[in-house]
């Protein structure tokens, strides 16, 4: 499984939101500078975040958007499934590719094995553990300099 655009933007948006820690409303242009994403596309996603009640607009000059919730309480796969919908490796037992017969395939259990690991994964890491991350890799950003 490959995440597309959409949840690697949309993530990218979001952790902006969270570094911002909810100062003040970002607009979307301030969002696509500060993660270098491309603004129209970035509307886009930034509606589907909307819709879903992970994010909040306020229109204005001093409008833009904001977490609706604390980061500690908004995880990864929240906004992988809103932007992908279900995180599953294979639509296996209903799916193309399926051997019809589900009930004596082991490969069904495997792809629900993985699809719930991979859930795991992403469930278990809060936009905040995000942050932290993220100011620990530019604490740690080792300054080159060539003469």
């Amino acid at each position: 499984m490959k995440l597309s655009t959409r949840s690697t933007y949309g993530v990218r948006a979001m952790l902006a939101l969270a570094l911002s820690d909810g100062q003040s409303p970002l607009m979307v242009k301030e969002i696509a500078e500060r993660q270098h994403l491309p603004a129209t596309y970035l509307e886009q996603l930034m509606v589907l975040l909307r819709k879903a009640s992970l994010v909040t607009a306020t229109r204005g000059s001093h409008g833009g958007y904001v977490l609706t919730r604390p980061a500690a309480d908004i995880s990864l796969a929240d906004i992988i499934e809103v932007l992908e919908g279900p995180l599953v490796l294979s639509e296996c037992p209903t799916g193309v590719g399926c051997c019809s017969h589900p009930e004596q395939c082991a490969l069904v259990d495997i792809w629900e094995e993985a699809s719930q690991a991979l859930i795991q994964v992403f469930a278990n890491i809060s936009l905040a553990s995000l942050v932290e991350r993220q100011r620990a890799k530019e604490m740690n950003t080792v300054l080159m300099f060539n003469i």
